[in-house]
C-alpha cells in the first residue's frame, strides 16, 4: 500500500479553496463531480508530493450529512521556513489560533484551525532571531 492523499469534508467549497490556495499556498490540480452528486477539488503543494482533497456534498445528495466538528482527523501539517511568520499569515487569511507558536528541541511549532475547524500544524526549524534580523531586507 501507498498513502495517496487526505480528503476532508468542507461546508463551503469556495471559502475552503480560497483559504488553502491564497493563504496556505497550494494550487488547484484537479476538480470533478462524484457520481453521488458531490464535488471534489484536489490541491497540491509545489514543495511536496502530498495532495489535499476538498470534498463538498450538497444537501439532498447521498453522502451529505450534518457537518459536525470532530476529532477523526487529528491535523494536517505544513513545513514552514519561519513558523511565526506563517502563523501570522494564516491567521490573517482566515484561520483561528489553536496553540500559539512555541520552540521545542530545535523546532518551532504552532497550531491553527482552518475555517471549518480542522487543526493545522505549522512546523519548521527554529529561526535564530539574530540570523533572522541579519538576513532581513530593509
Amino acid at each position: 500500500m501507498k498513502f495517496k492523499y487526505t480528503g476532508i469534508r468542507v461546508r463551503d467549497l469556495k471559502r475552503s479553496i480560497e483559504f488553502y490556495t491564497k493563504t496556505m499556498g497550494m494550487k488547484e490540480a484537479h476538480r470533478g463531480k462524484m457520481h453521488a452528486g458531490g464535488i471534489f477539488v484536489e490541491l497540491r503543494d509545489k514543495e511536496s508530493d502530498q495532495v489535499l482533497e476538498l470534498n463538498y456534498y450538497p444537501p439532498g445528495k447521498k453522502f451529505c450529512e450534518e457537518y459536525v466538528e470532530g476529532s477523526e482527523l487529528d491535523h494536517l501539517a505544513f513545513w514552514c521556513k519561519n513558523v511565526r511568520r506563517c502563523y501570522e499569515k494564516v491567521l490573517a487569511g482566515g484561520a483561528t489560533s489553536a496553540v500559539d507558536p512555541w520552540d521545542e528541541s530545535g523546532y518551532t511549532l504552532a497550531f491553527v484551525r482552518d475555517p471549518d475547524g480542522i487543526w493545522i500544524e505549522l512546523i519548521g526549524k527554529k529561526v535564530n532571531p539574530a540570523t533572522h534580523k541579519r538576513n532581513k531586507k530593509p
